[in-house]
């Protein structure tokens, strides 16, 4: 059964492009438009990792990293942002990993493969 990753990201095209990438990986993607989504979907469908942008209109990318691990601490979650200065929040500290938004996603994809490797027993 394919790994579940949850992206949540207030820009469609980068949702999409995330989409296409990871599940040319193996992955089931699902995704979220703010953080009040990404926390019903996070509830909803139990996702092996949660892909976080930060900066998002309504509930922003460290509220929504609160509220999802205090419902479930378990689940890995990525920050992704294009913004290299919230690395230095200490709410950000919480996350199991920072990347800093790149057109090229090799870093983002390693270190999503990487902490489910850890947590998951393996990749896809």
């Amino acid at each position: 059964m394919p790994r579940k990753i949850l992206v949540v990201d207030d820009e469609e095209h980068q949702r999409r492009l995330y989409a296409q990438e990871f599940e040319a990986d193996g992955y089931e993607v699902i995704d979220a438009e703010n953080g009040r989504v990404a926390l019903e979907k996070a509830a909803s469908e139990k996702p092996d990792l949660v892909i976080l942008d930060i900066c998002m209109p309504g509930m922003d990318g460290i509220e929504a990293l609160g509220r999802i691990l205090s419902a479930d601490y378990r689940i890995p979650v990525v920050l992704n942002t294009a913004y290299g200065g919230y690395r230095e929040s200490f709410m950000s500290w919480a996350a199991d990993a920072y990347v800093v938004k790149s057109a090229d996603l090799t870093e983002l994809k390693q270190t999503v493969r990487d902490i489910l490797e850890k947590t998951c027993g393996g990749a896809p």
